[in-house]
């Protein structure tokens, strides 16, 4: 088991080494250079700032979740487990090795059934890819992408209308009591990611494709859940690279707004290192027991 997990990693890791030097093969690299020197650091900081809130809204709406199955966690200690969850994901394919983590010390300090927490972080997850495809299909309407496939047009204006209910029907038992509050959280989230990237499309002097690249990264950012890469490396970049193609932009542009956000992502991600060592020197998320 260990070595076919091993064997997973390193194919994941060699998919998104691959898609990357792909991605740079196909682009201007003096382009790409000229633009991240012309960088805006004031919107750039921004950004990161606006990121972090998004996170901060997150870890509440998975409070939420975990409320709802009588976990009864501080904010500021879930707010720490969920940036200690940020950096095992980044580093892990797929995205979903900090959500194993938290798990693992909730089941063994907090002695809350692990059935129940796979149940509520997979809930979580689902609520957030709920707003993200919601927000995603709002702006493809407004996009010249809606030009170049009209034919999207019905099935985009469906999706937008059965997503949220669809996800209603995924919540069972206790969790539905939680639904409008996740839900409402939930878009938040992504309106607060989306003012993220308006501002880090701003800080490379792009105001003038907002739209289409605040969609791209919507689009990138589903793409990058699936447990393809290491962190999305690679395949956000590839989705900007043939966004901006399709619609006659600099590819190189857009690459560098997908580099520029996982950095973002990265140093938001490394205070979990800080918070785990942390927690485990004062002994947070002790159980009752051992009070």
């Amino acid at each position: 088991m260990a070595n076919k997990k091993s064997w997973q990693l390193l194919l994941k890791l060699a998919l998104s080494l691959g898609a990357l030097a792909y991605v740079l093969s196909k682009i201007d690299l003096p382009q790409l250079a000229s633009t991240l020197k012309g960088l805006d650091l004031w919107f750039l900081l921004g950004a990161l700032i606006a990121f972090n809130l998004s996170k901060i809204v997150s870890s509440v709406r998975l409070n939420r979740f975990f409320k709802a199955i009588g976990l009864d966690l501080e904010e500021a200690e879930a707010l720490r487990l969920y940036y200690i969850g940020m950096f095992y994901n980044l580093f892990l394919p797929g995205g979903i090795g900090g959500d194993g983590y938290k798990i693992y010390l909730l089941n063994r300090h907090r002695e809350a059934k692990a059935k129940t927490l796979v149940a509520a972080t997979l809930l979580d997850r689902i609520s957030g890819l709920a707003s993200l495809l919601f927000f995603a299909g709002i702006l493809f309407l407004f996009s010249r992408y809606a030009a170049l496939y009209p034919w999207m047009k019905p099935l985009d204006w469906l999706g937008l209308l059965l997503v949220f209910p669809m996800t209603w029907l995924l919540y069972r038992g206790g969790f539905r009591s939680v639904f409008f509050s996740t839900a409402l959280l939930g878009g938040a989230t992504q309106l607060l990611q989306l003012l993220s990237a308006w501002l880090l499309a701003l800080s490379l002097g792009m105001e003038q494709h907002l739209v289409e690249v605040l969609t791209l990264f919507l689009l990138s950012s589903v793409a990058a859940v699936l447990p393809l890469s290491i962190g999305g490396v690679g395949i956000r970049e590839f989705v900007f690279l043939y966004g901006f193609e399709l619609i006659g932009l600099p590819a190189a542009k857009g690459v560098a707004f997908s580099m520029l956000f996982f950095l973002i992502t990265a140093l938001s991600s490394f205070l979990g290192i800080f918070l785990r060592h942390g927690l485990e020197r004062n002994g947070d998320l002790r159980s009752s027991r051992d009070d």
